[in-house]
């Protein structure tokens, strides 16, 4: 597997994104070391804090309110989404908050939940062992592979034209900007090497961008205390 500095390096943005959304950033976060498995204490402990954070922060709210969350939903009208109906991942996390708080998944994905939903921001994860080349973010051809399921059995999807998606060598990673995960990418409770992606609009800063990344190596050093954390932020005005 590459170097993670090196990978970082490669990873890109394609300008025809950045047309449509010129103050787009993403802070891409690679962890090494880290110690997957099922969700337990640590993990459960980062996540219910998180929680108690989101809703002092929605204060009763609706999450698209949020000045944030709006900008996301204007990002997928002007790739042609309905974000009524694919909402990008932080409001979907939030809208799971009440009554009973978000499931629990493995203790590397509770963590990165915890957070997106504490910072408001949408964020991924992704087992970077399973990549083929760097990450990039394309407005897709249509072509392209995006492995799924469907009925609990495994299926292979294609983005629409012109719609905005992770991808890498092998096809698409993540569609419609962040809000679905392909299955060949996926945390696992056997991950130990990640990829992390922090997406921020306007109004959000790159300030509040490192915050949360701090807070995300602040967890994941609580699952795996030896993990070796790198990261970068790049993007249209600011790379």
């Amino acid at each position: 597997m590459t170097d993670p500095q090196a990978w970082l390096s490669a990873a890109t943005v394609d300008d025809a994104v950045l047309a449509l959304r010129p103050d787009y950033r993403a802070l891409l976060l690679t962890a090494d070391g880290l110690t997957g498995g099922e969700s337990d204490e640590v993990s459960e402990r980062v996540l219910a804090a998180a929680e108690a954070t989101a809703r002092e922060r929605l204060d009763g709210q609706k999450p698209e309110d949020l000045p944030h969350l709006a900008s996301w939903r204007e990002a997928y009208r002007a790739f042609g989404a309905k974000p009524q109906r694919t909402r990008p991942s932080v409001e979907a996390l939030l809208r799971r908050l009440e009554p009973d708080g978000l499931p629990r998944i493995d203790r590397i994905t509770d963590v990165y939940n915890a957070v997106s939903i504490a910072h408001l921001l949408p964020l991924g994860g992704e087992d970077r062992a399973a990549y083929a080349g760097p990450a990039r973010l394309v407005r897709a051809e249509g072509t392209e592979a995006f492995d799924t399921t469907a009925g609990g059995e495994p299926v292979v999807e294609h983005p629409e034209p012109g719609e905005v998606v992770w991808r890498d060598g092998d096809g698409v990673t993540c569609r419609r900007w962040n809000w679905r995960q392909g299955v060949r990418t996926r945390i696992t409770t056997a991950t130990t090497s990640a990829l992390f992606v922090l997406d921020v609009l306007d109004p959000m800063t790159d300030d509040d961008a490192h915050a949360a990344a701090d807070a995300l190596t602040e967890g994941l050093l609580a699952l795996a205390p030896g993990a070796v954390v790198h990261r970068r932020l790049l993007g249209g005005r600011r790379d």
